[in-house]
């Protein structure tokens, strides 16, 4: 009996000062591209489903017009380029991140499937360790029911969000103005002479 108390007051001990020292160590996976630890994404998954199944709140899809969708599509497109566009639309370079973010508009990434209410907590509330930020204090709440709204019908999209996503980001720039001397500096449309930067 005295060895089994030995041992597991050696194992309660030792497995938390083998982990602090593995941390410090400098091997534990802290880059993006580094795998994850064993039972990170269980946990991190289990813990976001319980959460977001209590306290998501509850709004009928069908509720959402074609204008909170277009709305939806104009929000999306200024904070939400991690998570891509339709696949006609332009693609930005996105920072990469762990977990990847996921890709709304593919099959893979949807989450179609999902109550709007919980892509609705996660807009904002943000999940804590993937990159995903809270818009709690940057978007309205109608803004966030928009932008949830939107992903949960990425596969059903009325043609009028179809094409604010696919909108292009940057803009060409404008012809010089007829007769304007080559190398001439841009000018507004009331003719006065647009700044240089």
């Amino acid at each position: 009996m005295n060895k089994f108390v030995w041992g597991l007051v050696a194992g309660v001990v030792a497995v938390p000062v083998l982990a602090i020292v593995y941390i410090l160590s400098g091997y534990a996976p802290t880059a993006v591209s580094d795998r994850p630890l064993p039972l990170e994404r269980f946990l991190a998954g289990g813990a976001l489903h319980a959460r977001t199944s209590r306290e998501a709140p509850k709004r009928d899809l069908a509720s959402f017009t074609t204008a909170d969708l277009v709305a939806g599509a104009q929000v999306f497109r200024r904070g939400c380029g991690c998570h891509g566009l339709p696949q006609s639309a332009e693609q930005r370079a996105r920072p990469a991140t762990f977990p990847p973010a996921p890709q709304l508009f593919t099959p893979d990434g949807s989450v179609t499937d999902d109550p709007v209410g919980v892509s609705y907590w996660k807009v904002k509330n943000g999940i804590r360790l993937t990159g995903m930020p809270s818009f709690k204090f940057v978007l309205s709440d109608e803004q966030m029911w928009q932008v949830a709204a939107l992903v949960a019908k990425a596969d059903k999209l009325p043609t009028e969000a179809l094409d604010t996503l696919k909108q292009p980001f940057f803009m060409p720039p404008s012809p010089p103005a007829a007769g304007a001397p080559a190398g001439a500096a841009p000018t507004t449309p009331g003719g006065q002479t647009k700044p240089q930067q």
